[in-house]
């Protein structure tokens, strides 16, 4: 889409609203040091504060952001932090070992799965307008992982709730608004509850020379994250969750633990419904595999 189109097409949403739909449908290689990523930088008392501009889709790609599915958990064997073959619509062997833990019908199974169950995180690209603990960061454009909390305020507020409020496109360059991201502490966990979209705003004050420079210059590419080379293989997946979960790395003896293979939708599904966090507090939204790579390089 050149930038002419994209200006065009400002203010018109029916596109993203019905990939929305898809994902509220139940059937519908991880980098952490790269400094393309934009991440906030928390005080002492665990609060954060940042304002940031979402940004569109890059010229070529469909959508303004990606999903990405994750496993992250240790075993005797070490640590598994693989993207999951799921966002790609494959089979994953995570996903089937744990779908037949979840069937097991042992309480203790399925305290394995949720610990073992996969990790959503959404890739976009923002304008960092101000980053108070780094005001180096400001007026750059950077790659945001986020999880489904903040998602969920994207969705608000395309879709709101209420008929007296207008829908906002968050990643439209003029009728969009800015995002202020406000984090706390809560109960050891990070909380975006008080996070808001601002009032609509042209960015730049619509000056088209520099909307089309950011355009076509400075947004990265999304697509790269969901590639089908950022994914191992089924058979190097297996054979590393085998080397996790038994502390061997003898090729094959996973087939022990999946003898029936649902299809990757069955997979997403059964997931999706079964492993929802009721029963084990965690947090999707924080950056978790940052957190479980880090402990992973220290052990």
């Amino acid at each position: 889409m050149s930038f002419a189109d994209l200006k065009n097409k400002s203010g018109s949403f029916d596109a993203l609203q019905a990939e929305l739909k898809k994902i509220e449908s139940p059937t519908s290689g991880n980098s952490f040091e790269d400094n393309r990523f934009w991440k906030p930088d928390l005080d002492k008392t665990g609060n954060g504060y940042a304002i940031l501009r979402f940004l569109p889709q890059p010229q070529g790609e469909d959508l303004p952001w990606v999903r990405l599915w994750n496993h992250a958990f240790n075993g005797p064997g070490g640590w598994y932090i693989e993207n999951s073959l799921t966002t790609i619509g494959k089979n994953d062997p995570v996903s089937e070992y744990n779908t037949e833990l979840w069937n097991s019908g042992s309480e203790a199974d399925k305290d394995t799965a949720r610990k073992q169950k996969r990790i959503l995180k959404y890739y976009s690209n923002v304008l960092v307008v101000s980053d108070p603990k780094h005001p180096e960061n400001d007026g750059t454009v950077r790659l945001y992982r986020y999880g489904k909390k903040i998602f969920d305020k994207i969705t608000e507020a395309m879709n709101p709730a209420f008929d007296d409020e207008t829908p906002l496109n968050p990643f439209d360059l003029w009728k969009g608004a800015n995002f202020k991201l406000k984090i706390r502490k809560v109960d050891g966990y990070w909380n975006y509850d008080k996070s808001e979209f601002d009032s609509p705003s042209e960015l730049f004050e619509g000056d088209d020379a520099r909307l089309e420079t950011l355009y076509n210059e400075k947004i990265h590419s999304l697509q790269e994250f969901v590639s089908p080379g950022e994914f191992k293989s089924y058979e190097e997946l297996k054979e590393k969750l085998n080397k996790v979960l038994t502390g061997t790395s003898v090729k094959g003896t996973v087939e022990t633990f999946t003898p029936k293979r649902p299809s990757a939708e069955e997979q997403i599904e059964m997931a999706d419904k079964a492993f929802a966090p009721t029963a084990v507090k965690t947090s999707t939204d924080d950056e978790t595999l940052d957190y479980f790579a880090k402990l992973a390089d220290e052990t």
